[in-house]
C-alpha cells in the first residue's frame, strides 16, 4: 500500500478538475511604499535577514546543510571519491560538484562538501555505527546567488539555486558508472571493476590525504576528526562490496525510470529532459518513478502500475521559499477550514509542514527526516526576502507603485489564496489533482508525519504535524491537501523578492519581467541560470550573445508544451473591473512597474 500511495502522490500535476469562476479577492494588504532613502532601506532589509538567521541559526543549519534523509542516498565516501576515480566527469578540484550546479558557500568555511549536500553524520544518532549516507539538502535548491557589477557574489537565503540540476546529478552518476565498467560484459564483472577502482582510490586517499573526507569539520557538539574519518573508512571498506553495487543499481533504476516518464510526457524533448535543466524540477518527482518500478516487480500490482501521463508535462521552476507567512493560510472564524493562502503553484498543499515534506519526497529518498521539514518551517515563516542589490530610481518607482496598485496588487497581495484559471496558461501545467490523487496524497503525507509524530527540536519533544496556528490537526488530515475544486488553476503568489525569482511564469519560460509584461517581446530561446543580472529588464542575464558570460544553458520554449511561454498575456476582468496584464504598447509604464517591483 505504501508504494501505491507514493506512486499516486507523485502525480499531483496530472488530473483535470472542475474550474471555479474567476473572482477577485477583497483587498486587504497595503502596498509597500517606495522608500525615500533606497540605500538605508537596502541595508535594513539585509540586516533583518542576518538577524533572523542568527536568531534561528539552529533551524538554518538544518535547512541549509542537513540531508533530507538520515539513512538513504549515496554513500558519502563514494561521493567524495568521485573526482579521484572519474575526473573525466567530476573535476578533481576544490568543488567537484560545480558541474551539477552546487557551489562552495564561503560563509560556511571548512564544510567538507558543496552547499546542498548533507551527510548523515550531521543528523543521525552517532551511537549507531553506520556508514554515512549523503543526500540533498533544502538549501541545495533554496539558497541562490547573484553577481553584482564587479562580479562579487551575494547569497539569496530562501531564494532559488538556478544552477542546480537534480537530473543532471543523476545522469552524471549513471554515465560515471557506465564509463568505469565499460570493458566488462557481465554485471558481476562490472560490479567488481567499480568496487576495485573505489577501494584503490580510498587506499590512496587514506595514505596521502588525511582529512580529505571530513576536513576535521566541527558542527555544534560534533567533531568529524581523524578518528571519525578513520572509522568511516573502515566501515566503508568492510561494506563496499554490498554498498557500491546497491547504489549503482539504484541510481540506474531511478534514471531509467525517469526515461520512461520523459518518453511519455516529453516526447519532443527527450534529450533535454534526460540531460536535466538547472533550477527546475518535475512535479511528478522521483518517488513516482521509484514506486512504479517497485510495483512492476510485484505480480499483484504489475497490472495497474503505470507511469502517469501528463498532456503538457510537469516541469516547474524551483520556487523561492522566503517569507512563507505571506503564503500560508489562516483559520476561518469557526477554526474548521483554512482560508487565505496555500502552497505550491496553485495552493493545493496549504500547510507549510506538508509543503516541506512534499518537497523532500520528490527527491526520491526513503525515510525522509521530518525534523528537517519542521526546522525549515520555523526558519522560513518570517525569513525576509532578499533586497534588490542595485541602485533604484525612486522617482520612477513611485510612478510604478500607482500602476501596481491599480493592476497587480489585488491578485498578488499576501495571503490571497485564490487560484486563477483564465490567464492564458494551460491548466494542465498547474499542480492539480483529482479526488483520488488528493485522497492518496493525504494518506501519504500523514503517514510520513501524523499529528502524533514526535521529533526533537531545541532539546524538546515537538509534534510538527500536531498543531497549526493554535488549532489541533487531529482529525484534520484533509488539510494535508485540499479538495480539487479549490486548486484548479494557478495561485497568484505574493511578490516578495520578485526581482530574484526570474525567469518568470511557473515553468521559468520568460527571462525577465520586461518580457512578461510585454508578451510580444518574449524570446523563444534564451540563456537560463546565469548569475549576472539585467537591471534594465529585471531578470538574470539572458541574451544569447552572453556578453562574455559563458555560464548558463540554452532554454528553448518551443520544444515541448510544458515549456511554453504563453500565459499572463491578456487583460482580465473581475467584478466588472479590468486589470491590465498586456502592456505591449506602453513601454514607459512597463519601465515604471519594473522599477517599483524591485522594492518588493
Amino acid at each position: 500500500m505504501k508504494e501505491v500511495l507514493k506512486l499516486i502522490v507523485g502525480c499531483l500535476l496530472l488530473s483535470a478538475c472542475s474550474e471555479p469562476a474567476l473572482q477577485a479577492p477583497s483587498s486587504r494588504a497595503a502596498v509597500i511604499e517606495v522608500p525615500t532613502n533606497w540605500a538605508v532601506y537596502q541595508k535594513q532589509r539585509t540586516d533583518n535577514i542576518a538577524l533572523h538567521i542568527e536568531k534561528h541559526k539552529v533551524a538554518y543549519a538544518r535547512f541549509a546543510d542537513f540531508p533530507v534523509s538520515q539513512t538513504h542516498g549515496v554513500p558519502y565516501l563514494l561521493l567524495k571519491l568521485l573526482p579521484k576515480v572519474a575526473p573525466e566527469f567530476w573535476p578533481d578540484n576544490e568543488n567537484f560538484l560545480s558541474v551539477v550546479g552546487l557551489y562552495k558557500d564561503e560563509r560556511n568555511p571548512g564544510y567538507p562538501v558543496a552547499r546542498g549536500i548533507g551527510f548523515s553524520g550531521l543528523s543521525r544518532d552517532l551511537r549507531h555505527n553506520t556508514v554515512d549516507a549523503a543526500s540533498f539538502t533544502c538549501g541545495g535548491c533554496h539558497i541562490g546567488r547573484v553577481k553584482d557589477d564587479r562580479g562579487k557574489i551575494s547569497y539569496l537565503d530562501g531564494g532559488i539555486n538556478s544552477e542546480f540540476s537534480v537530473i543532471g546529478f543523476r545522469k552524471r552518476m549513471v554515465d560515471t558508472f557506465s564509463y568505469l565498467s565499460k570493458n566488462h560484459k557481465t554485471k558481476t564483472a562490472r560490479d567488481k571493476a567499480v568496487i576495485s577502482l573505489f577501494i584503490a582510490a580510498l587506499d590512496k586517499v587514506e595514505k596521502e590525504l588525511p582529512g580529505y573526507f571530513y576536513n576535521n569539520y566541527r558542527f555544534e557538539d560534533r567533531l568529524f576528526d581523524e578518528a571519525y574519518e578513520k572509522n568511516q573508512i573502515k566501515l566503508f571498506r568492510e561494506n563496499a562490496s554490498k554498498l557500491i553495487p546497491q547504489y549503482v543499481e539504484r541510481i540506474r533504476q531511478v534514471y531509467n525510470g525517469w526515461r520512461m516518464l520523459v518518453e511519455k510526457n516529453y516526447p519532443t524533448a527527450v534529450k533535454e529532459m534526460m540531460d536535466g535543466y538547472g533550477g527546475m524540477e518535475d512535479a511528478i518527482g522521483f518517488n513516482t518513478v521509484d514506486a512504479y518500478l517497485t510495483l512492476k516487480k510485484n505480480p499483484l500490482t504489475n497490472l495497474f502500475a503505470g507511469i502517469p501521463v501528463a498532456d503538457v508535462g510537469g516541469q516547474t521552476d524551483i520556487m523561492a521559499v522566503w517569507d512563507q507567512q505571506q503564503r500560508n493560510p489562516r483559520w476561518n472564524a469557526a477554526k474548521d477550514d483554512l482560508i487565505d493562502g496555500g502552497g505550491q503553484w496553485n495552493g493545493h498543499i496549504p500547510l507549510p509542514i506538508y509543503k516541506n515534506i512534499a518537497a523532500q519526497l520528490t527527491l526520491g529518498v526513503e525515510n525522509i527526516d521530518v525534523q528537517v521539514s519542521a526546522f525549515s518551517d520555523e526558519l522560513l515563516d518570517q525569513l525576509p526576502a532578499a533586497a534588490y542589490p542595485f541602485e533604484l530610481d525612486v522617482t520612477l518607482a513611485r510612478k510604478g507603485q500607482k500602476l501596481f496598485e491599480e493592476n497587480c496588487q489585488i491578485c498578488h497581495q499576501a495571503n490571497n489564496g485564490k487560484v486563477y484559471n483564465d490567464i492564458g496558461t494551460h491548466p494542465g501545467r498547474a499542480v492539480i489533482a483529482d479526488s483520488i490523487i488528493s485522497w492518496a496524497a493525504v494518506r501519504s503525507f500523514t503517514e510520513a508525519c501524523s499529528p502524533e509524530l514526535t521529533v526533537i527540536m531545541h532539546g524538546k519533544e515537538n509534534k510538527p504535524c500536531g498543531m497549526y496556528k493554535g488549532v489541533s490537526l487531529k482529525d484534520k488530515a484533509k488539510f494535508a491537501m485540499t479538495r480539487p475544486a479549490r486548486h484548479a488553476g494557478y495561485n497568484a503568489l505574493p511578490l516578495a523578492g520578485i526581482w530574484a525569482q526570474a525567469p518568470y511564469l511557473h515553468n521559468g519560460s520568460i527571462p525577465t519581467m520586461y518580457h512578461l509584461l510585454m508578451p510580444q517581446t518574449r524570446p523563444e530561446r534564451f540563456i537560463k541560470s546565469r548569475l549576472s543580472y539585467d537591471k534594465e529588464k529585471m531578470g538574470f542575464k539572458w541574451e544569447m550573445t552572453g556578453e562574455g558570460d559563458d555560464s548558463g544553458y540554452l532554454f528553448d520554449t518551443t520544444i515541448s508544451p510544458a515549456l511554453s511561454n504563453t500565459g499572463h498575456d491578456k487583460d482580465i476582468i473581475m467584478n466588472n473591473n479590468q486589470f491590465r496584464l498586456n502592456w505591449d504598447n506602453d513601454e514607459s509604464s512597463v519601465r515604471a512597474l519594473i522599477e517599483y517591483m524591485k522594492v518588493l
